[in-house]
């Protein structure tokens, strides 16, 4: 019986400002870079110049890194790909049409499909690693009225916040992650009590996904969600 070839999850990641050749930092538990989040293998690129700031400032110039680097995950065997930056998704039709393979670069591509899981009275809130760069052009609604379901919240200058825009980045404090995260989905059910859905737009996010589900009592997605069904697609 013939063998057959490993089949990768092209993951598209921006610079950590660590010097040339050094390996990344171990994976933590739930990380979309932790070969344990899957039942299928990862290969990683890093997008040259893509930092934090201007990924999530939303920089047009960083286009050619990001489809250079999807091309490179490609010849190396990736059957699809995805990026560990949801803000990321500015760049999705690009990468899209630079490669033969599915791609999902972020989990704000789930926001339509998730709308119509609930019953129009309800909300779903999209949790973001900074709302006040969250535009709407992001979210894929131009129905005002299915935009109007749709509540942002952000844990924008809270500890993980400025960690992430130090160069090199200091290692991941999952603790100040979840504690933020809590916090913002509490202000954003006091204000919204029809939200009965959970998006995380950070690729980071998912590590706290398990303890914010327990919590909050509601389901929350996140791009491991979304890489597990495109890959299921595929393989």
């Amino acid at each position: 019986m013939e063998s057959q070839s490993p089949r990768f999850l092209g993951v598209l990641h921006l610079e950590r400002g660590l010097p040339p050749g050094a390996p990344l930092p171990t994976p933590l538990p739930g990380s979309l870079l932790n070969p344990a989040s899957f039942n299928f293998p990862l290969i990683v690129e890093t997008v040259e110049g893509a930092w934090v700031e201007n990924v999530v400032r939303g920089d047009p110039a960083l286009e050619p890194a990001f489809v250079a680097a999807a091309r490179r995950l490609v010849g190396r065997g990736a059957v699809a790909i995805s990026s560990t930056c949801g803000f990321s998704i500015r760049h999705q039709s690009a990468v899209a049409a630079s490669v033969d393979v599915p791609v999902v670069m972020s989990s704000l591509l789930l926001v339509p499909a998730l709308l119509r899981q609930l019953p129009p009275r309800a909300k779903i809130a999209v949790l973001t690693y900074d709302s006040t760069h969250c535009s709407e052009d992001l979210l894929g609604i131009d129905n005002p009225a299915e935009r109007a379901r749709i509540v942002i919240g952000g844990i924008e200058g809270g500890k993980f916040w400025h960690d992430e825009l130090k160069r090199p980045a200091p290692p991941i404090d999952v603790a100040a992650i979840e504690t933020d995260v809590a916090a913002c989905i509490v202000r954003l059910r006091t204000k919204h009590p029809e939200i009965a859905s959970i998006l995380f737009e950070c690729a980071a996010f998912p590590m706290v996904a398990r303890g914010i589900r327990r919590i909050a009592r509601l389901p929350v997605y996140d791009i491991t969600d979304l890489c597990r069904m495109t890959m299921a697609s595929v393989a």
